[in-house]
């Protein structure tokens, strides 16, 4: 018998944290992965979360709970494959540290990630939609203001909610050489370029006293949630729709910002690998989904091809009967 808590235990104190030296995001996706799927479990088996026992544990259980993900919590693929990576994390710490589980635990590593068909239908913003957005917040009070950077900063960078709420002011560099310090996903970090119009537009921000805090802060001076950026853009994004009606059949969120970006860097002709790289994304496939979003793009490649038309002939054996017999292969 080999009780799951310990093993649970160390994997996110020795593990995680100490050894792979996770992010808090990534600790806290594993922790909400475990919660949810000790629950199942526990209902499923009978015994108290505390008490489960590793072998428990198997295929069967982890394939039920993940069809409990989708089915009974409508949970999307990406959701469901997430939660299965943080249970193989854990599995894979046990097989070293329990060998004589190796059965079970192969069986569930071997329980693949669901394949899910690739959105290619991405919202993002035309030139006119940006116009409207960045003038829909109020230029005379001090939200407004921070709320204007923070769209124009947005559409300019690509940075992710995270990344926006995240920066702080020595990240910022607006002399010579413009450019922002982003702070990503897997604590990787990575250099954007800014535009004079973006740089004038931070100028006006306000540095705090220590110039140390956050460039984006609510009221009291601190961080920016991700909720609250939310709230603004939708608020900000039905002014806008006053102006700009096709505004009122999309729904803003900070993420179309950063397709916007990048829709944005394609349209002035950018590489895809450097738009990749631009947004910091893992792998270049993740940034072709903005080529195939982009008509514009698939239209001025049909215009470089050349006609199909072709003279209609008829076909002649090869005289040579070396060549005959090649092709008769």
């Amino acid at each position: 018998m080999t009780r799951l808590a310990p093993t649970l235990e160390a994997f996110f104190t020795t593990r995680l944290s100490g050894q792979l030296g996770a992010s808090t995001h990534t600790i806290a996706a594993y922790r909400d992965t475990w919660r949810l799927l000790l629950r199942y479990a526990a209902d499923t088996t009978g015994t108290p979360a505390h008490a489960l026992d590793l072998a428990q544990l198997d295929a069967t259980l982890i394939g039920g709970f993940l069809t409990h993900l989708e089915v009974e919590r409508g949970n999307s693929i990406a959701t469901r494959n997430a939660r299965l990576a943080a249970v193989h994390s854990l599995f894979a710490y046990a097989a070293v540290e329990h060998p004589e589980h190796a059965g079970t635990i192969n069986r569930v590593m071997a329980i693949p990630a669901k394949r899910r068909q690739r959105r290619t239908d991405i919202t993002y913003l035309t030139e006119p939609e940006v116009t409207a957005l960045l003038r829909a917040p109020d230029p005379n009070t001090p939200a407004g203001r921070r709320d204007h950077a923070l769209i124009q900063v947005a559409v300019t960078t690509g940075l992710r909610v995270g990344e926006l709420t995240g920066l702080r002011w020595p990240d910022v560099h607006l002399g010579t050489g413009a450019h922002v310090l982003a702070h990503g996903k897997g604590r990787k970090d990575r250099v954007t370029p800014l535009d004079q119009q973006t740089v004038a537009v931070l100028r006006d921000l306000p540095i705090p006293t220590s110039s140390q805090g956050h460039v984006f802060v609510n009221r009291t001076g601190t961080r920016m949630s991700r909720d609250a950026v939310a709230a603004r853009l939708t608020l900000h994004a039905k002014t806008a729709a006053t102006t700009c009606p096709n505004l009122a059949s999309k729904t803003i969120t900070p993420h179309v910002l950063r397709h916007t970006a990048a829709m944005r860097l394609l349209a002035a002709g950018i590489d895809s690998t450097v738009i990749a790289l631009w947004l910091g994304h893992e792998s270049i496939e993740t940034t072709q989904i903005y080529l195939h979003a982009d008509l514009a793009t698939k239209e001025d490649a049909l215009a470089r091809t050349t006609p199909t038309g072709v003279v209609n002939s008829r076909y002649h054996p090869p005289d040579d009967a070396l060549l005959a017999f090649l092709q008769n292969l």
